[in-house]
């Protein structure tokens, strides 16, 4: 009577290990069927990546390649680069380049927006990080002042105005969007470092695109006189030179009128 007994526990036994070993399966296959849409971003319309390609090819494969992996000296490899970093040099108009080897500057896109999203898709698909979700709403002013005056403003000034670095120039961003700020910061382009998320967190990225929009494109002038929005040291300079020449004008104005006035008529001598 024991045989039986045996053999019903034996069999329960196996079936939960099959079981929990199917069960896991599963979940791992999910996972790993999920992973590459996490690391490159939501699938796209192939139609849109075929005539992503078919711009690249007409507009940009004479310095990066047909096969998108570089020319020398005309231009790097865009594989891996991903949507991010094509989005952020195409609406900005750092690209096209005239001239390969010159620093990018801020221009006009050459592209409608309809075909840089056609040109996003394709370099997309070469494999990189997506186009960053950026929502300043959801970030610290106050955080995004303290991480911008650290990481940012020895370059772009703590008023956003850009200034000059060895190499080349930092470009002033009061034309910079949410988006752009965070591709910006992600990618890295041209002298700029780029900042991971272990460096720079998503809510901290947050709290930056909100500093740019309000605090630097949006100044708070409440002396009534922004004066270029150039800082606070030029601005205090400012104040001291208009200081001067008031007190030179004052002084100007006294001894004037002190050379104008006639002498006081002196009193008669007494005898004694």
């Amino acid at each position: 009577m024991r045989h039986p007994r045996k053999r019903t526990v034996a069999i329960l036994a196996i079936a939960a290990a099959g079981a929990t070993l199917l069960e896991l399966a599963t979940t791992t296959s999910g996972q790993i069927a999920r992973a590459p849409e996490t690391a490159t971003g939501p699938r796209v319309d192939p139609a849109l990546v075929a005539r992503g390609r078919q711009l690249y090819v007409e507009g940009c494969s004479s310095c990066h390649g047909m096969d998108a992996k570089g020319v020398d000296s005309q231009g790097p490899s865009l594989v891996g680069v991903g949507a991010q970093s094509a989005d952020f040099y195409l609406r900005t108009g750092r690209m096209p380049l005239a001239q390969p080897g010159n620093e990018p500057q801020r221009s006009q896109a050459a592209y409608p927006d309809d075909q840089i999203d056609a040109l996003d898709a394709y370099v997309g698909s070469l494999g990189g990080p997506p186009i960053p979700a950026v929502q300043p709403n959801l970030g610290s002013l106050s955080r995004g002042a303290e991480l911008f005056g650290s990481s940012c403003a020895g370059c772009h000034s703590i008023t956003g105005e850009g200034g000059v670095v060895v190499g080349g120039f930092a470009p002033e961003l009061h034309k910079a969007s949410p988006t752009e700020v965070a591709e910006a910061v992600r990618v890295g382009p041209y002298l700029m470092p780029s900042f991971d998320r272990n460096q720079i967190s998503d809510q901290d990225l947050n709290s930056i695109a909100r500093y740019v929009d309000e605090a630097v494109q949006q100044p708070d002038d409440r002396g009534g006189w922004g004066i270029g929005h150039v800082g606070p040291v030029p601005e205090g300079l400012i104040a001291w030179v208009l200081a001067a020449a008031a007190l030179l004008l004052i002084a100007r104005l006294i001894g004037e009128r002190s050379e104008g006035e006639p002498p006081e008529d002196k009193a008669p001598e007494g005898k004694a």
